[in-house]
């Protein structure tokens, strides 16, 4: 096949005074960095929607994307063309992971038989390609979204014959993504949630969800596939409310309907911004509970309200981010996925370059301020200094879970008065964080 980027090598690692814009500045996937390869540190995956799929259109106007390869059908032999390409990007990118949700990589059918015909000519390409170029899989799963069916949700339909397709779709995917050695799958609700509640039984709907969750459970083992599951928070968009709204909600979900054991998390920063949260809070939530999974990272805009999926170019968002996924241990299962988009006005196939070297080098800076943060140690001894009354006398009673209310009671009654506060010093905290950045 034709190279779809012939002008174009395999993106090198240059140094931050290259000032070759198709070059990396900081990601050196070889760089040791806290014990291991930046290569290893981040898990670098390139996702099928947005990047081979996107058109670039929006509301207000249709899709502006230059794609030379694509020949505009909806036919299997396009899909399987555009597979070969995504590889040939993902290989000159240097990225060793990819991602996908099944419809993205091949034509949905008339039929579900159809479909899972079609999907699987496009698979057996991407397993050819996958042993060519060396690219992973780091997750695979499916879009119970975008058909009219699923206009009232998947698995939270109030239509029983809904759930039973988007059990069966989903079967495919699982089946898809374990036939080429996925490392993960993910579930997100984009339409689990509801628009009312004046024609929503929200409890009902919940045990549905959770339902579906424990058959993907038994069908994973039923098939042998090792691979993490993932649940994605998001509070709205499409729906008015979506049952995964954020991190702590997804997890009291898992908790009270016993999925715990079998998945963690993948969060999103744009989605953790819809929630009114920081992907910090986001990562520290789910880690605190140790069911840190991956991130997809990408950001908002400040000034828009909604889920514009830009590429991750903020140094003190990846440098927070990497705080704390260092902090719970690193990547394990997971990685760092870059669902983002280029902007509609950013239509050229070069483009596509130029972002993703911009993310994958935000998040090396990003990785070595922390990693830099971390063996200078203030930060941390601030932290500890902080909660030092809870590591000796009443605090250790306290959280040992030896002290009772009437304990407590005496001891406040002979001191008199709480020990002083000291200050938070957040203005020092950032400025000690603005000596590194």
């Amino acid at each position: 096949m034709k190279s779809a980027f012939p002008d174009i090598t395999r993106i090198a690692y240059e140094g931050a005074q290259s000032k070759n814009p198709l070059s990396f500045k900081h990601y050196n996937a070889a760089e040791v960095v806290e014990g291991k390869t930046m290569h290893e540190h981040l898990r670098f995956a390139v996702v099928y929607w947005h990047t081979f799929r996107g058109t670039g259109s929006d509301p207000f106007g249709a899709g502006t994307m230059q794609r030379p390869w694509d020949d505009g059908s909806n036919s299997v032999v396009n899909a399987q063309n555009r597979a070969r390409v995504a590889f040939e990007f993902i290989q000159k990118l240097g990225a060793p992971y990819y991602c996908w949700h099944d419809r993205d990589v091949a034509p949905e059918g008339a039929t579900l038989a159809e479909s899972n015909k079609n999907f699987d000519a496009v698979a057996k390409v991407l397993k050819e390609e996958q042993k060519r170029t060396g690219v992973k899989l780091l997750w695979g799963t499916a879009n119970l979204f975008s058909n009219p069916r699923y206009v009232h949700g998947a698995s939270t339909s109030c239509n029983a014959d809904v759930f039973a397709y988007a059990a069966a779709q989903v079967k495919k995917a699982m089946e898809v993504t374990h036939e080429l050695g996925g490392e993960g799958y993910t579930f997100w609700g984009g339409r689990e949630g509801y628009q009312t509640l004046l024609n929503t039984d929200m409890k009902r709907e919940q045990e549905h969800l959770a339902r579906f969750l424990h058959l993907a459970v038994d069908y994973k083992k039923k098939i042998g596939f090792k691979g993490q599951f993932y649940i994605e928070p998001k509070p709205k968009e499409p729906t008015k409310h979506q049952y995964d709204s954020d991190a702590a909600a997804c997890l009291n979900f898992l908790r009270e309907f016993d999925l715990l054991p079998h998945f963690k998390l993948n969060i999103e920063t744009n989605h953790a911004t819809l929630a009114g949260h920081t992907v910090q809070h986001e990562l520290e939530t789910a880690g605190a509970a140790g069911a840190l999974g991956s991130i997809d990272a990408n950001t908002g805009d400040e000034l828009l309200g909604w889920d514009t999926d830009q590429f991750p170019t903020n140094i003190y968002l990846t440098a927070y981010t990497m705080l704390s996924v260092l902090k719970y241990g690193g990547f394990t299962t997971g990685g760092v996925n870059f669902d983002a988009k280029v902007r509609r006005e950013s239509f050229e196939p070069v483009d596509l370059f130029h972002a993703h070297i911009g993310g994958m080098d935000a998040f090396a800076r990003g990785l070595k301020l922390a990693a830099a943060i971390r063996k200078d140690g203030r930060l941390a001894a601030f932290v500890a200094d902080r909660y030092a009354s809870w590591d000796k006398g009443i605090g250790a009673k306290i959280e040992s879970g030896k002290a009772t209310m009437k304990e407590l009671e005496t001891y406040i009654l002979k001191k008199g008065e709480a020990a002083a506060n000291t200050s938070g010093r957040q203005e020092f905290l950032e400025n000690l964080i603005n000596e590194f950045i």
